[in-house]
């Protein structure tokens, strides 16, 4: 195995790892401790499903229906039955990095020893991992509790060599053809293991782990963002001083104002306005607040990430076979503490791309721009620069205050009352996912309308930092001129945020940003 194998064991997965598979096609293998455990916990299914006491999911019907024993010659069509009857989703299929990473969190769970099911059946997910075969799962059909059923049993389906899937070139082909070509055989699902496949977390977990890397870096974009625009606007750095912040203990405040001091070091704009005829006290509330709300934004990722590595350390399944043997029910299933943190997110998300239009928005009216053009126009008038650059950040910031709305406040009761309570934590995951897009789009736009600004500040330079974002932001767009086709360059602009090319020039000048 290569150093960038996965290895699939008891212990947890890190984020790194799950971004590791889910975006980059890393390849898995399981330990050896692994497969170890999961024989042990078969042996005890296998045990039990001899008895004639009825035990939950092995010889008994699923939810509501739990009351039904089934007969021994019945329980191979019960688990294929609940597969099949659970792969009811409906509507746009999911992105191939989700479903990935929702497949690589089900495996880490059948590693941990504590599903009961087959050897075969932990190693053929691994191989599907492995050979890039992706399961068509949809955008509707779990409620995140029970785990994402609906998506787990479209993934659970390829296992056995049914529904669609797309092979590692991308290619929407029946699951069979591409499990032959690839040299998989399909499994044949044993008591316990229709269950075992379907009730967890997983996908939920796995878009949380992927939007908090997502974060991670946009947080820093924002303070880039937010440094470019208080040089464009004439500001004053000296309220990120660290003894002002200092009156506010909050790490990420903390964290946030080090970035803005670093990024504003040595601006020849900055210095131009220090003198005593300056008689600017202090900037607005978006330029001054950048740390409070940025940083804000950082602790509350902090707490995310906190829970993230608790449910990465988890094995959900209902029931869990223990290392005595018993098979016991339990409520590990429900996504309540995913959820959480899933619609939390999704507010400073939102937040953090609102302050970022209003400095963009500062940028383009002549009335506060302290000297910049009316919308930063070659020619105002017969030229609109960036007006309606604005605009696309406006509806972006309005749908993000829309989708702040938290899904885990709703339930919706299901399965003949069994299922009464549910955590809707998979819409909280899709919901932070566009959050997540939306933030990328606004922090680029700020930063593509604060290049334009520090450039017609000319002959004034900004700091080497900044400057140097302008240069790498240069390399895909044009500098200042007459208007021209905005929206490849946009679209630039976020691919560079998004792909961390322009903190990176940050960081080549100021070193790693918090």
């Amino acid at each position: 195995m290569g150093d960038t194998t996965v290895r699939v064991g008891p212990e947890p997965l890190t984020f790194d790892q799950v971004a590791a598979v889910a975006r980059d096609g890393a390849p898995v293998a399981l330990t050896d401790e692994a497969l170890k455990g999961i024989a042990a916990a078969r042996a005890h299914i296998e045990e039990l499903s001899a008895r004639p006491t009825p035990v939950y999911g092995v010889s008994t019907g699923f939810g509501a229906l739990a009351t039904r024993h089934i007969a021994p010659e019945m329980r191979a069509r019960l688990q294929l039955n609940i597969v099949r009857s659970h792969a009811a989703g409906s509507g746009p299929e999911v992105e191939r990095e989700v479903v990935r990473a929702l497949m690589l969190l089900r495996l880490r769970t059948l590693a941990s020893g504590r599903t009961g099911v087959q050897p075969v059946t932990a190693r053929t997910l691994a191989d599907l991992l492995n050979a890039g075969i992706t399961p068509i799962v949809h955008e509707h059909g779990s409620l995140g509790c029970s785990g994402d059923l609906a998506p787990l049993a479209h993934a659970a389906l390829a296992l056995i060599g049914e529904g669609e899937v797309r092979d590692a070139a991308g290619v929407l082909k029946p699951a069979a053809q591409a499990l032959a070509e690839a040299g998989i055989e399909p499994v044949t699902l044993g008591a316990k293991e229709g269950l075992a496949l379907l009730n967890g977390t997983d996908g939920m977990l796995g878009m949380l782990v992927l939007a908090m890397r997502d974060l991670r870096l946009l947080l820093k974009a924002a303070d880039v963002a937010a440094a470019m625009t208080v040089e464009a606007l004439l500001g004053t750095d000296r309220v990120f001083a660290a003894d002002l912040q200092e009156l506010r203990p909050h790490p990420g405040q903390a964290a946030s104002a080090a970035n803005l001091r670093a990024l504003l070091a040595d601006s020849g704009i900055m210095d131009s306005h220090r003198g005593p005829d300056c008689t600017r006290v202090q900037d607005a509330y978006s330029l001054r607040c950048a740390p409070q709300v940025n940083g804000a934004a950082r602790d509350t990722l902090a707490h995310a990430e906190l829970v993230a590595g608790r449910e990465l350390a988890s094995a959900v399944d209902n029931p869990v076979v223990l290392p005595d043997g018993r098979v016991e029910s339990n409520g590990n299933f429900h996504g309540a503490p995913i959820a959480y943190v899933l619609d939390f997110l999704a507010i400073p998300a939102a937040d953090v791309a609102s302050m970022s239009e209003r400095r963009t928005d500062r940028m383009l009216d002549k009335a506060r721009s302290f000297g910049l053009p009316p919308f930063l126009a070659d020619d105002p008038g017969v030229d609109s620069g960036h007006m309606i650059a604005q605009y696309t950040q406006a509806a972006i910031v309005s749908e993000l205050k829309r989708v702040a709305a938290p899904a885990s406040a709703d339930s919706i009761p299901s399965s003949a009352m069994q299922e009464d309570h549910v955590s809707m934590g998979w819409n909280s995951a899709r919901k932070l996912r566009r959050a997540v897009d939306g933030l990328a789009q606004v922090v680029a736009i700020e930063i593509l309308t604060a290049a334009r600004a520090l450039d017609l500040r000319t002959p004034l330079r900004p700091g080497p930092a900044t400057g140097a974002v302008v240069a790498a932001l240069r390399e895909r767009v044009p500098p200042p001129g007459p208007d021209r086709y905005l929206a490849p360059e946009i679209a630039a602009a976020t691919e560079l945020v998004r792909d961390g090319s322009l903190v990176a020039a940050a960081e080549a000048v100021t070193g790693p940003l918090a």
